[in-house]
Parts: C-alpha cells; sequence; structure tokens
C-alpha cells in the first residue's frame, strides 16, 4: 500500500478534495475546500489542511485555523489550533492512513499551537481508539440540530413557550432577513461584541469576518429589526442541501428562529447549533436549545496538548488577563 501525506493546499488535489466531501460520511462545510478558501481571505487567523492518500487516492483532509487573541502577553498563552466539523475521512481510510494524517497534524502544528481541538460535529466514535492512542484525547461536548425539511413540522416541535415568543415577537412587528448591508451587519456586531463582554466572556472574531462571510457563497447574515432598528441577528455557515451551521447568534428568540425558517426555505434539512455545553457544566444555553425540538447528540471533541506546562500556565494566565480587561472595562 502506497500512503502519502500532504501539508498545504497546494498539494492536495482539489477535484479529489471535492469528490471525498461529497461521499464521506463525517463530510460537513469546514472541511470543505471552499471553507479553506474563506479562512484564507481572514487576516486574524492563519488556515492550515493536511491530507493523506492511499494508492494515490485521497483517503482523508484535515482543516482548520490557527488562531491567538488579544496582546502580546495573552496572544502567546493562547496559541490554539481549531478542527470544526472533524476529520473528513474516507468511509474505507485505513487505520495506517490515519495514523499518518495524525502525526502529520502532530508534527506540523506543535510548535505553532499550545493545543489542537478538533470538534465533531458527527459521530467519530468508532475512530475514538485510535484517536487516543495518538493521544487525542475525548472530551465530552454536546451538540444539537433540528430537522427543518419543513417549517411548519418544525414549528410544531418548539416548545410551547416558544411558540407564543415566536407569534407575540411577529405580532409586534419583528421581522428578519438575510443581509449583505456593512451598517446593519455592524449594528449586529457591536450588539454582538456587548454580548460576549458581559455574559459569554470569550474571544470574538472581528467585524471583518462578519462581513466577509455575508459576502461568501456558503455564508449567510441574518439580522432581526424592528422599525428598522437591528435588535439580533445570526451569523451562518450554509453546506447546501445538507446543513445550516448557527456559528454566532445574539438578540431575540426571533434570531435563532430566522436561521431555521431560512434553512426550511432553501431546502437545506437539519439546523445544526454547533455545541451545547458539557454533560457535567450546568448551562443555560442549552436548555434555550433544547426547547426547539432539536436532537440533542453527543459527539464530544478531541484534545490534543501540544505543550503541557504552557496549557496549564496558560489556564490561569488568561483568566486572569481577562479579569484584569474586565477591571478595566467596569
Amino acid at each position: 500500500m502506497n500512503i502519502c501525506t500532504y501539508r498545504s493546499n497546494l498539494e492536495i488535489n482539489r477535484f479529489q478534495w471535492k469528490l471525498l466531501a461529497d461521499n464521506a460520511l463525517s463530510a460537513n462545510f469546514f472541511q470543505t475546500p471552499e471553507c479553506y478558501d474563506f479562512y484564507e481571505t481572514l487576516s486574524f487567523l492563519k488556515p492550515f489542511v493536511f491530507g493523506v492518500s492511499e494508492n494515490s487516492q485521497l483517503k482523508g483532509v484535515i482543516c482548520g485555523y490557527l488562531i491567538a487573541d488579544g496582546g502580546k502577553i495573552k496572544r502567546f498563552f493562547s496559541r490554539r489550533a481549531i478542527i470544526h466539523g472533524g476529520a473528513l475521512l474516507s468511509n474505507d481510510i485505513s487505520e495506517t492512513a490515519l495514523q499518518e494524517l495524525l502525526t502529520t497534524l502532530k508534527t506540523e502544528l506543535s510548535s505553532q499551537s499550545i493545543y489542537i481541538e478538533i470538534r465533531n460535529y458527527s459521530d467519530f466514535s468508532c475512530r475514538r481508539q485510535l484517536m487516543e492512542e495518538n493521544k487525542f484525547y475525548y472530551v465530552q461536548h454536546f451538540d444539537c440540530w433540528v430537522d427543518t425539511t419543513d417549517i411548519t413540522t418544525t414549528f410544531a416541535h418548539f416548545s410551547k413557550s416558544k411558540q407564543r415568543q415566536i407569534v407575540a415577537a411577529q405580532k409586534e412587528g419583528f421581522e428578519w432577513s438575510a443581509t449583505t448591508d456593512i451598517d446593519e451587519i455592524t449594528d449586529y456586531y457591536r450588539l454582538l461584541q456587548n454580548l460576549y463582554r458581559t455574559k459569554v466572556k470569550r474571544p470574538l472574531f472581528p467585524l471583518e469576518f462578519f462581513l466577509k462571510l455575508s459576502q461568501h457563497a456558503n455564508g449567510k447574515l441574518l439580522v432581526v429589526k424592528k422599525s428598522g432598528k437591528v435588535v439580533g441577528g445570526m451569523a451562518c455557515a450554509v453546506y447546501p442541501e445538507k446543513k445550516m451551521y448557527e456559528w454566532f447568534v445574539c438578540g431575540d428568540i426571533l434570531a435563532t428562529y430566522a436561521g431555521m425558517a431560512y434553512a426550511a426555505e432553501n431546502k437545506i434539512p437539519y439546523f445544526d447549533f454547533m455545541g451545547a455545553g458539557k454533560p457535567d457544566e450546568d448551562y443555560g444555553v442549552r436548555e434555550f436549545k433544547s426547547k426547539f425540538g432539536g436532537k440533542l447528540v453527543e459527539y464530544g471533541r478531541f484534545l490534543y496538548i501540544c505543550n503541557n506546562f504552557l496549557y496549564r500556565l496558560g489556564y490561569w494566565a488568561i483568566r486572569y488577563l481577562y479579569a484584569n480587561e474586565d477591571h478595566k472595562g467596569k
């Protein structure tokens, strides 16, 4: 068996990559050439992609980005590699080929990041043993997705309280629409910034991301307005005829409903919340998402720690730096 690994976008056969994405059970938007191309347009992160072939046929791809936040010190301690969607793997990939792909991933990224996090959006339980043998340890994490084949049926599965809230919001004049308008996206972003600063307390992509996503063929920016004023919205990734992914959301309940309604109107059969917290932690957002009648799944994440000392030290350093920033902002 002839196994070959690839370390850049230029080395991977584009046609075979597209074909793999069309046929693999683990396929999702975040492991497609189109997603990699989108990452390349963003100035605040560094994309990467690795591949492996067997007998000249591409069998596996891992696509993601390197990112860090804040000033010089925080950036040093927050260096990480994020892989949305898990690995894109052929249904018949050999363990040897997958082993080579993981080895390449670790070799190429360990000097550039403190940890590598693979966020699974499908079931990789059959690969778990091999992943953990390569020190990609499994971390429990929920996801939630909703059937949007028909919006009437979808709405009927919402909790009664959510149904009432949505109907009331529409009667009160709230409405949603897709937008590429810079002013509307900027207004939405300000609301999102405030949410992340006061409640989420996690890093947020810059405005650049949202403006470019709204212009991308696989992106969609939805805003909720009342009397012409933006009061919420959702930034989504779209995988045509397969799934719509809620990347960022803020504002009224109608923002979440807008994503599902858009999916149904455009014949996208599933809406994916892209995460619903850890099983052992109270997570109010998970309770909120559960009210939409979705299916709660536990696909988890794989975590590889490149530098144990910096990982432990960075945990406390980042907490301290964030606390300092919060204090300065008050």
